[in-house]
């Protein structure tokens, strides 16, 4: 690996030279029938070989064994065996790709990225959504616990799921930054203004993603598809209509990877079977090049 550079006693900025694509075929612990979370769409399209580099797919398994009444349990669970998938290629130098999935399974990403940073490293989470997913249990008005992830992260809620996924600690706030996130319930988006996270437009997030970079060792960049506008994902559960173009959020992405602090790279929650699936994957597979392709010129810590 070539390095480019120091923060805080840790090596930035490497040469993207391998890739460990983590493909997670679960909608939250539940098994996905079939290809629904276009993980066989993705390599027969070839877009992993899209950085340039020499590819490894792993698939996570939830353990049954470990399966009870609880779901947050449920999901710790099923996040401990990515985080275990993330440590693991980290430590070998694979970069880590996550796909499939849904936003659930970003708590296991970020306890993986603690696992192979080790206890003083600064993560940041850069959040792609139509959703904030900071609701808890106290705020959300549907109950779903796929709205709840970040919260989770940030330690103000269902700490079950955090800890059995082996989080440690929790995200400071102000180490979060949502991006676009234009459906918000009014309990989440108080919640939200009473922490130190920040919200941004996916035209205009520059400063505030310096302001997180500057403060952070390694950023989680997490892209669910439904931040895309709902016509270019049509059978997603959650889509929203007046989002933004493919070119709107291809270009947020390049300007997180050109940070050259990523870590770790998620595309979640594609629908891959369906009416509308054909353009769902479509813009997912798009969203998984340019990102690819980014990492590869930007590099990874």
């Amino acid at each position: 690996m070539t390095i480019i550079g120091k923060s805080r006693g840790m090596m930035t900025g490497y040469q993207l030279n391998a890739l460990q694509v983590i493909g997670v075929r679960y909608r939250g612990s539940t098994p996905a029938e079939g290809d629904e979370r276009a993980l066989d769409a993705y390599v027969a399209s070839g877009v992993y070989s899209a950085a340039g580099v020499p590819v490894t797919i792993s698939e996570p398994q939830m353990p049954e064994a470990q399966r009870s009444d609880d779901e947050p349990s449920n999901l710790g669970w099923i996040c401990r065996a990515i985080a275990d998938d993330v440590a693991a290629a980290r430590r070998i130098g694979r970069a880590p790709l996550i796909t499939g999935g849904d936003c659930t399974h970003a708590v296991g990403i970020v306890a993986g990225l603690q696992r192979s940073c080790g206890p003083n490293a600064r993560i940041g989470l850069v959040w792609f959504d139509a959703h904030g997913d900071y609701n808890t249990p106290r705020t959300t008005l549907s109950g779903m616990l796929g709205g709840m992830p970040v919260a989770v992260c940030a330690g103000l809620a269902l700490p079950q799921w955090r800890e059995l996924a082996g989080m440690n600690a929790p995200l400071p706030t102000e180490r979060i930054l949502l991006v676009d996130v234009r459906n918000l319930d009014p309990p989440e988006a108080q919640l939200i203004r009473a922490t130190e996270t920040a919200i941004a437009d996916v035209r205009d997030f520059a400063g505030p993603l310096a302001s997180l970079a500057s403060a952070c060792d390694v950023i989680y960049l997490h892209v669910d598809s439904d931040i895309l506008d709902a016509a270019l994902v049509p059978n997603h559960a959650t889509r929203e209509p007046n989002g933004p173009e493919l070119a709107d959020v291809t270009g947020a992405i390049e300007t997180v990877m050109a940070t050259g602090k990523v870590g770790a790279f998620a595309v979640v929650s594609v629908y891959g079977a369906g009416p509308g699936s054909a353009i769902s994957v479509a813009s997912g597979t798009a969203l998984i090049r340019a990102g690819l392709e980014a990492w590869a010129r930007h590099g990874t810590v």
